[in-house]
């Protein structure tokens, strides 16, 4: 059996706050005690798409066992996906969706790559 995990954090409008935290939760070592307990998230490792030292994506897993959202997308007590530049926080569906939107833009990159590599085969040739 997995021990319980437990952790108290400050919080500007209800002063410490004892909450269970989940074992995909990689800690709050960014928390600032002047949130709100309604603030309060749980977040997993970050995995990140980074491309010439740039970050195009990142996600994590997330959860707000405060939240008084009820808002779709927004994230809430319900675990999910946050994932940015989106701003969303996604369900298993939603998240399945972005991958295969994510993969048809990569069929689409490698597309415009064989049509550069041909234009510059053929400008090649020209200058020969």
């Amino acid at each position: 059996m997995t021990e319980l995990r437990l952790v108290t954090l400050a919080t500007a409008d209800h002063g410490l706050v004892t909450l269970e935290e989940p074992t995909w939760c990689v800690g709050h070592q960014h928390h600032d005690a002047e949130s709100l307990r309604v603030d309060l998230v749980h977040a997993g490792p970050a995995v990140d798409c980074t491309h010439l030292g740039r970050e195009l994506f990142s996600a994590e897993l997330v959860q707000s066992p405060y939240a008084v959202s009820v808002t779709p997308l927004l994230g809430g007590r319900t675990p999910g996906v946050s994932v940015w530049p989106v701003g969303k926080t996604l369900d298993p569906a939603q998240l399945y969706g972005l991958a295969a939107d994510i993969d048809a833009f990569a069929d689409r990159l490698r597309g415009l790559a064989d049509q550069l590599a041909r234009i510059l085969a053929e400008e090649a040739l020209g200058e020969a």
